[in-house]
């Protein structure tokens, strides 16, 4: 853990990672002829104090909230460090954001200066400008039209289009003027002033700002529980915004590594390029390469084909012996003496037959596997949703160890995380140092674990994870009652099920809140486009569905009348269920209210449907007032649900 830089607000960290990293590549992006082209950490650096230089000129004052609104690319990162330099903070948010979110998000945080990727941007900022009285200055990161630069906003003279390569070079004569009003902005920042709010949806689908400080994050760095260092190399795919993959860049910058971006697009093609050491990633990834490189084993002849399973089986003997031996396999009951004693005698058979042939095999076979993601990973962490156990085993099983983590927006994210020496597949892992956990019976309040009078501490029970650290939340921005439902007593309810290990690792058993998490890690909130649907005459009632899954389906309870009137009159729900024009017309509904145009991202388009032949009933999958159990249909329906998105 040697080298690495620990300063209690991360401007400082920034600005020091320019002199203890100089002349190291910081950031890698694609040129326009597909190769890399690197910025350097002294670059980097200094072109953002150019550009806070230009900001505080522009009238940026310390602790003003400017706006990011971009996917990631260099000029992110920049306008970031930028913002840090001016001792201002950032409210973030990715590209696709939509107008509706731009004049909520902006509006309520105060926000006087935006950062926008492109004219595309530009264009649905436009659309909200009116709505934006604090609004003074928009940032154009990508101008292709040169009749933005400089000037109003369409629609409202008082906001100002400015190009950022041209304030960068207008920042650059202040500093060689000598001003050097940014550094004496640094100095001024405390570890509990805040870093960034990142908005993330609530229950009702009203974004919520969550307000995370330079301490909270600089956390994150001082309690890193493995090494990583200026010899690494990360490949960036996540979104930036997310405090996910952006607080793992911060981690970046402070160890010294370079970071690459790259797409879902060019994924394959950068990983045998870059060659990454370690990345973070969401589950989709992970599930995508597996299909793929089982599609390709199908296709070889007979022979390879059962090479690769030799090799996947005497791989998977010989890890689970040694996760055995080395207290890494998962326990959830606390196991006597004498199965323990069982569970040695056939780990230890298997290490003996399968040892030999794995050495043979991994160079051979599993090794070949490994090149498809660079030859170099040391791991990836994994999160912003649950691992498909199948995959996880299959990656730790070649070579590739998965450290999944778990953690909220809210806890800037870690929680708990996997390790190399603490690599439990089935769990998240043992708790983030200086984090404190606790699994509370969400009925009762009553704290299950840790309990001093139980012989096993309340390990195997399952409850509500509420967290206690440096990395917890200052609270939501101009939201004390929402705060004040999820923050008690510095603990944070976290919504999620979880249950502690015998052997002291987190697993995730379920969630009690309504948030839906995909499993490329869309953070996904079901009420509006229930809301939207039973907008429809053919809808009586319906609950979103898709918790760990690529995409979102939904359970419906035609309407009979709704049918009806529609000319497709039935008895009873089980007799229009059976019908195929049933299935066609409620398709064209859900397609025709949930869309683009009536507002809904790709990724909140519902694929999967399933029919039900009776409503939901008060008392058992509603409440008194009407309010979907949404753990009690899910249980009912559990085989109906994971059948239809298999189907």
């Amino acid at each position: 853990m040697t080298g690495r830089i620990i300063l209690p607000n991360l401007a400082s960290l920034f600005a020091e990672a320019g002199e203890r990293w100089a002349g190291l590549p910081a950031f890698s992006s694609r040129g326009t002829d597909g190769s890399f082209q690197s910025v350097s950490y002294d670059q980097w650096v200094d072109r953002s104090f150019c550009l806070a230089s230009a900001l505080i000129e522009l009238g940026v004052a310390a602790k003003d909230h400017l706006a990011i609104l971009s996917d990631n690319r260099f000029e992110w990162i920049l306008a970031d460090a930028a913002i840090q330099f001016c001792g201002a903070a950032d409210v973030p948010r990715a590209a696709d954001v939509t107008p509706a979110e731009i004049a909520y998000i902006l509006d309520h945080a105060d926000v006087g200066v935006a950062f926008v990727e492109n004219e595309s941007v530009l264009a649905k900022l436009s659309s909200v400008g009116g709505q934006l009285p604090k609004l003074r200055h928009v940032i154009l990161m990508e101008r292709a039209d040169p009749s933005l630069e400089d000037r109003f906003l369409t629609g409202d003279s008082s906001v100002r289009v400015l190009d950022l390569k041209k304030l960068e070079l207008h920042g650059k004569v202040l500093r060689d003027n000598g001003d050097r009003e940014a550094e004496q902005r640094i100095s001024a920042l405390q570890s509990e002033d805040l870093f960034t709010i990142i908005y993330t949806s609530g229950t009702t689908g009203t974004p919520k700002g969550v307000q995370l400080t330079h301490g909270a994050i600089a956390s994150q760095i001082r309690n890193l529980p493995f090494d990583i260092g200026p010899g690494d190399r990360a490949l960036s795919i996540l979104p930036i915004w997310h405090s996910y993959e952006r607080v793992f860049e911060i981690i970046s910058i402070a160890c010294g590594l370079e970071t690459a971006y790259t797409s879902l697009r060019n994924l394959g093609e950068d990983l045998q390029s870059v060659r990454p050491t370690i990345m973070v990633s969401a589950p989709r990834l992970w599930e995508g390469l597996h299909r793929r490189i089982l599609t390709r084993v199908e296709s070889l002849p007979k022979l390879n084909q059962l090479l690769f399973r030799a090799a996947r089986f005497s791989a998977h003997e010989v890890r689970s012996a040694s996760s055995f031996f080395t207290g890494q396999e998962i326990d959830l009951s606390g196991r006597s003496q004498f199965i323990s004693l069982m569970m040695a005698l056939r780990h230890l058979i298997g290490l003996i037959l399968f040892l030999v042939p794995w050495l043979v095999l991994d160079r051979v076979v599993l090794q070949k596997l490994r090149a498809l993601v660079g030859g170099r990973l040391r791991g990836t962490i994994s999160g912003g949703g649950a691992l498909p156990p199948h995959v996880d085993v299959f990656f730790n099983d070649i070579g590739i160890p998965v450290l999944e983590g778990y953690g909220l927006t809210e806890s800037c994210p870690v929680l708990a995380v996997r390790t190399w020496k603490r690599l439990v597949i089935g769990t998240v892992g043992p708790p983030f140092p200086e984090t404190e956990l606790r699994i509370v019976d969400p009925l009762t309040g009553v704290v299950l674990f840790p309990d001093g009078s139980r012989s096993d501490g309340g390990r195997g029970l399952r409850g509500e994870i509420h967290a206690k650290g440096p990395q917890i939340m200052k609270g939501y921005y101009k939201d004390p009652e929402g705060t004040a439902r999820v923050l008690k007593d510095g603990w944070l309810a976290t919504g999620d099920l979880g249950v502690m290990t015998f052997n002291d690792c987190l697993k995730i058993v379920g969630r009690c809140k309504e948030t839906i998490v995909l499993l490329g890690g869309e953070n996904v909130e079901p009420l509006p486009i229930e809301s939207r649907l039973l907008e429809s005459e053919l809808i009586d009632q319906c609950m979103v569905v898709g918790q760990d899954k690529k995409h979102l389906g939904v359970l419906v309870v035609p309407s009979l009348s709704g049918f009806s009137a529609a000319g497709v009159a039935a008895p009873d729900l089980l007799s229009l269920r059976t019908r195929k024009e049933v299935t066609l017309m409620l398709r064209q509904e859900i397609s025709r209210h949930i869309s683009a145009a009536t507002g809904f991202k790709p990724f909140e388009r519902l694929t999967a449907l399933e029919i039900l032949e009776r409503p939901f009933e008060v008392g058992a999958e509603l409440t008194m007032t009407f309010k979907l159990k949404r753990h009690v249909i899910a249980e009912l329906h559990a085989a109906t649900i994971e059948g239809m998105f298999e189907a």
